[in-house]
């Protein structure tokens, strides 16, 4: 297969379906939603896309993402077994960003009254599609949500749910893993839900196309480890519960990577002389099924030449 054609089947793959549910051969029915207790009210559920988190109390439950729409009823069956859930009802659904394995759920929570709220960004996406992807050989067609899908409650920067003695607060970090980011904040639980700006399974996906960048990504994780306690429980986007210093590490390579593709581009290496040269060969931890060594180089590639060409195109 060639390397163009089997990056885009990959990133495909991951977004339409995710890792996780693609390992299980697309049948939702063998997902099983897996619920821990993460801090006060707060708790994690993983299934077969991104993480999902609950504030779950007396006044009910506020979800952030929802995967998957045939795992809906999977995720509410998962909620009512929490003992503080009860028949407690869904309150609201926040949506951390546009993709369908945090937002293929929407239209069958909101057509059973929960609304779902989301930054502008998130909604004008889900409202158009269009494309999602790398700036290069990872690319696909996003298509738009049916309308009970799209979230009813949009904000610019910030808004705050005042929910289970918990001051929800979703923030607005422009540029990261996508143009429409929130990062959704638990003050009195002390857990940050961190979204796609920050995941475990190694060199992150930036979707250059809708407006991410790696720049913008660890400028959000530096924000966010400014604003928390040193011993504040991180829910990722994708992967296991963490810790800041796995953020740190996470901000460490981004930053690294970063300038050894500016200095092999200022030294007037081609991407496929870079790709060639292996000159990520020392952080191969990183290197997954989803997101290769390749096609990192590439994202940040891409990434440095659109700076480029916006600086060009803005002075002249």
């Amino acid at each position: 297969m060639r390397p163009a054609l089997k990056l885009s089947l990959v990133a495909i793959i991951f977004v339409a379906l995710s890792l996780a549910a693609f390992a299980q051969g697309n049948d939702f029915s063998k997902v099983q939603m897996k619920v821990t207790k993460v801090a006060g009210t707060v708790y994690m559920l993983e299934g077969a896309g991104g993480n999902i988190g609950a504030s779950v109390g007396d006044d009910g439950i506020v979800v952030v993402d929802d995967e998957f729409a045939p795992l809906a009823d999977k995720i509410r069956e998962a909620l009512k077994g929490i003992p503080e859930a009860k028949d407690k009802p869904i309150r609201f659904v926040i949506n951390t960003h546009y993709h369908g394995d945090h937002t293929g759920g929407n239209a069958l929570f909101q057509s059973n009254q929960t609304p779902i709220i989301a930054q502008d960004n998130v909604r004008k996406r889900l409202t158009t599609g269009g494309k999602a992807g790398n700036g290069g050989s990872m690319a696909m067609d996003m298509k738009a949500a049916e309308k009970n899908g799209l979230p009813i409650v949009t904000f610019a920067q910030d808004v705050t749910v005042h929910l289970n003695g918990e001051d929800i607060h979703a923030m607005f970090f422009p540029s990261g893993h996508t143009d429409g980011d929130s990062i959704v904040f638990f003050p009195q639980s002390n857990v940050v839900h961190m979204g796609d700006d920050f995941v475990t399974y190694g060199f992150p996906f930036v979707d250059i196309t809708a407006g991410g960048s790696a720049e913008g990504i660890v400028k959000a994780c530096e924000e966010v480890l400014s604003k928390v306690p040193a011993d504040v429980k991180i829910i990722p986007g994708h992967g296991p519960l963490s810790k800041p210093d796995d953020v740190r590490a996470f901000v460490k390579m981004i930053r690294e990577t970063t300038a050894i593709v500016e200095k092999n581009m200022k030294a007037g290496k081609s991407l496929e002389q870079m790709k060639k040269d292996q000159i990520l060969a020392d952080y191969k931890k990183y290197a997954g099924d989803f997101i290769s060594a390749d096609a990192w180089i590439e994202t940040l590639y891409n990434e440095e030449t659109g700076k480029k060409d916006s600086k060009f195109m803005k002075h002249n």
